[in-house]
């Protein structure tokens, strides 16, 4: 359990490489740089340019799925915003292309599922840009459904369970949960004395403004690649008196430049908390509403409540009608979140440009066609790589 910066991350680097030997759709999802490389060498020969608007940057499958908003209503959108920012639509069309079509190679499903599920993603973006009402659109998929069913049942208990393996008021230290430096401790205890630190953690479940906020518990959590290098806490807190109180635990994560391309002089914050902050309330504002961006140990970090309902989208099988399907409906939660930022004329004049180049026999246009089939092959090229250069560096270290 290293509470040095070097030790965490020696460890972090091993894990992410682990993770992302363990399938070429989990490569995909942790090589974020590579996509935005692809990006910036295409801009203006393939991709259309849309309205600027906030987009995630980084939209695939596990950055969308359940979130609750601070009177506890549920609905599924986009998740995580670290690579938030004001830019081209239609990256967010691509990376999500992308994510699902890894999806459906890593489901050993024929070729024209792609095809299909492409052809449904631009379906339901464009449905989504031409409703009066920012809605949720068609028929839930099946696994989507399921998962959203899930976390409408889901409980604090659960949430422990799940985060800190522990209904009890600790952490427990281990694979996960880190011991942290005396520093930190002083430090994220100061944080909870922040006034509006306090606002935010009153703010939901109907809190008391002024209920008392103790801190029971903290540790640096090591979660999935984007920990690397970064700050990352699981801060266990006690809001109210103590027989009249509840547990919650505050995500407290380091924002960091981003790297996906944005309009430039779009305006955006230039504090990196505060950016992903705002992407977050254009976005998804049930989530952003109950996020807020401040400053811990010298760095820009920005904090949330975790809820029960707060859940990922995970596909380890998909059938060819739940790829097509969830393809559609997704798709409609992007147009959604990227829809109410324009205007009628500029989600009128967008879609129409989405809907040019159409390929012959499907109908997905062929910026996306290209654009998937191109970066597919990047990427399967380069998660090869990777699995190579790992087990290089697995048997080398086992031979001292």
């Amino acid at each position: 359990m290293p509470t040095n910066t070097k030790d965490r991350v020696s460890i972090l680097t091993a894990r992410r490489d682990l993770k992302m030997a363990g399938s070429a759709h989990a490569y995909v999802r942790g090589s974020t740089v590579q996509f935005y490389e692809w990006l910036v060498a295409e801009h203006g020969t393939v991709v259309p340019s849309g309205p600027p608007v906030w987009i995630c940057g980084d939209c695939h499958l596990g950055n969308l799925g359940p979130i609750a908003d601070v009177k506890g209503r549920v609905e599924i959108a986009i998740r995580d915003l670290d690579q938030t920012v004001i830019g081209n639509p239609a990256h967010d069309l691509i990376r999500l292309g992308l994510s699902l079509a890894m999806a459906v190679r890593g489901s050993d499903l024929p070729g024209v599922t792609t095809a299909l599920a492409l052809e449904q993603i631009i379906e339901g973006y464009s449905s989504a840009l031409a409703a009066d009402r920012f809605e949720d659109f068609g028929k839930i998929p099946k696994p989507i459904r399921q998962i959203l069913k899930q976390a409408y049942k889901r409980e604090w208990r659960h949430l422990a369970e799940e985060r800190i393996e522990n209904v009890k008021p600790s952490i427990p230290l281990g694979e996960k949960f880190w011991k942290l430096a005396a520093a930190e401790q002083r430090a994220i205890r100061d944080l909870f004395d922040d006034p509006e630190v306090r606002r935010m953690v009153t703010s939901l479940k109907s809190r008391k403004d002024d209920a008392k906020i103790h801190v029971v518990d903290a540790a640096y959590w090591m979660k999935g690649c984007s920990s690397l290098g970064r700050l990352r806490y699981a801060i266990l807190v006690r809001v109210g008196k103590k027989h009249a109180s509840d547990l919650s635990i505050i995500d407290i994560k380091q924002a960091t430049k981003v790297a996906a391309p944005q309009t430039p002089n779009a305006g955006m914050p230039r504090n990196n908390a505060a950016r992903v902050v705002e992407g977050a309330t254009k976005l998804s504002p049930a989530l952003g509403e109950r996020m807020l961006a401040t400053k811990l140990l010298g760095r820009e970090v920005f904090l949330r409540e975790l809820l029960p309902q707060d859940l990922k989208l995970e596909f380890d099988q998909l059938s060819c009608g739940d790829a097509v399907a969830a393809g559609r409906y997704l798709a409609s939660v992007v147009g959604k979140a990227h829809g109410r930022q324009m205007s009628p004329a500029d989600r009128k004049t967008w879609r129409a440009a989405l809907n040019r180049q159409h390929t012959k026999g499907v109908d997905v246009p062929s910026w996306l066609w290209r654009s998937v089939v191109d970066l597919v092959a990047t990427h399967e090229s380069a998660y090869l790589d990777h699995c190579r250069q790992y087990a290089l560096t697995r048997t080398t270290i086992a031979s001292k």
